[in-house]
């Protein structure tokens, strides 16, 4: 508490500090995010009997998923792999949960620990205070009213997809038709009958022409770059999943290999349709890049049958359509920009050791990106989805529970009460 005296004290006479109503001193650990991956550590922690507080812009748990996702969603990966720490899905759920089964899990999940998130709370700075040894997180709330959350450990739980990816396509301003981001987008309803241009090959890009389809829209693909398009299932089997076990006992070339038969076998030639492969195989390929192969739901059916047309890159928006960089030129009603996401972190975190100020992910590749020094670790940064998540949540609930051993201070739990100064 000296520390809060001290701070207050200094506030009192820095005339750029009037608007900072309070400082808050939290027992355990900041939780910025309460997405799976905030809930996930959150739990974790209460595991080891240390409490923790979440913050989370947003007005509920998981916001992307119950705001920013479209509405034939499902969990691309089998269920099992997709389960947070200490709770299974329901066995009455499907292999593939929707997105009303995976909100209504994560409300079940926040609900069986006891998760109570401080909502409305937008981290704009946080920084390490290495004289007191204390984390600082101001937030800034609804009505601009801003608090101050001193802490000891700070736990980065805004995950891979923070803001959406917008990028400014040549001539934009000239297009007369319809431009969103896929995070706006919920199903193909609104354009029925329409021609419409999806923007990015990535399981969204993929799922959005598809439901297109079912509401006859007309819809485009620009597929730009290389991508690795698998079955979501090899003979039954989830197609990760069988990746996942022959990985105990073989390389990753090899899996690799039979990956990239199987689906030639399923799926053929797909480089025929403008889907060209990396000349990585599909693993090795995300290990280095990070970028995830699509599993396909029958996309590749439609574009197969001409029902989906894939075009190369833009080269610009004209008044009715797209020039493309093969020299083509089609009239659009609208553009789906399904161009992804990114970490917001450098925006608010005052650290460059951990996180890469360039993409916001942290430096050290997995298994290693969890935790940073002064008390900072990261959760949802793996690459890895859900597994990842979990993973990284046991790992700093230990590291913290073994601080607080070490320190003879293990925070009880209790209720947080604001400690106004």
């Amino acid at each position: 508490m000296d520390y809060l005296r001290e701070l207050e004290g200094k506030r009192v006479h820095d005339p750029f500090n009037k608007k900072m109503e309070r400082s808050i001193m939290v027992a355990g650990p900041v939780i910025v995010g309460a997405g799976p991956s905030g809930l996930a550590t959150a739990a974790c922690l209460k595991e080891k009997g240390v409490s923790s507080l979440i913050l989370e812009r947003a007005d509920c748990i998981a916001s992307m998923w119950q705001h920013k996702t479209y509405d034939r969603l499902r969990l691309h990966l089998p269920k099992q792999f997709c389960q947070l720490p200490r709770m299974p899905f329901p066995e009455n759920y499907p292999t593939y949960p929707n997105k009303q089964q995976f909100l209504e899990y994560l409300e079940a999940y926040a609900n069986r620990f006891g998760l109570e998130p401080v909502f409305n709370k937008t981290v704009v700075n946080a920084e390490y205070d290495h004289r007191y040894k204390f984390w600082r997180v101001k937030t800034v709330g609804i009505k601009q009213e801003e608090t101050e959350y001193v802490c000891q450990w700070l736990i980065v739980a805004t995950g891979e997809n923070a803001e959406e990816v917008v990028p400014r396509l040549q001539g934009m301003d000239d297009f007369d038709g319809i431009v969103i981001h896929s995070s706006s987008y919920r199903s193909g309803e609104m354009f029925r009958d329409k021609s419409v241009l999806v923007v990015g090959c990535g399981n969204s890009g993929m799922e959005v022409c598809l439901d297109l389809c079912n509401y006859n829209a007309r819809p485009s693909l620009v597929v730009r770059d290389t991508v690795h398009i698998l079955p979501r299932e090899i003979i039954g089997r989830s197609t990760f999943g069988l990746s996942t076990c022959l990985l105990k006992w073989f390389p990753v070339r090899l899996v690799d290999l039979f990956l990239l038969v199987i689906s030639w076998f399923v799926l053929g030639d797909t480089s025929r349709f403008g889907l060209r492969r990396p000349k990585l195989g599909p693993l090795q390929f995300k290990y280095l890049s990070g970028k995830t192969p699509v599993l396909d739901v029958g996309t590749i059916a439609k574009i197969k049958s001409g029902d989906i047309k894939v075009f190369p890159g833009i080269e610009r928006l004209t008044q009715h359509g797209v020039k493309f960089t093969d020299g083509r030129v089609e009239n659009f009603d609208a553009i789906i920009l399904a161009t992804g996401y990114k970490s917001n972190v450098p925006s608010w975190l005052k650290e460059s050791d951990m996180f890469s100020e360039k993409d916001g992910f942290p430096r050290n590749a997995f298994p290693n990106g969890w935790k940073g020094a002064s008390g900072l670790y990261a959760v949802g940064f793996s690459r890895r989805g859900l597994l990842g998540v979990s993973m990284d949540a046991r790992k700093i609930a230990e590291d913290v529970q073994l601080h607080c051993l070490l320190s003879c201070s293990t925070p009880t739990l209790m209720t947080l009460k604001p400690n106004t100064t």
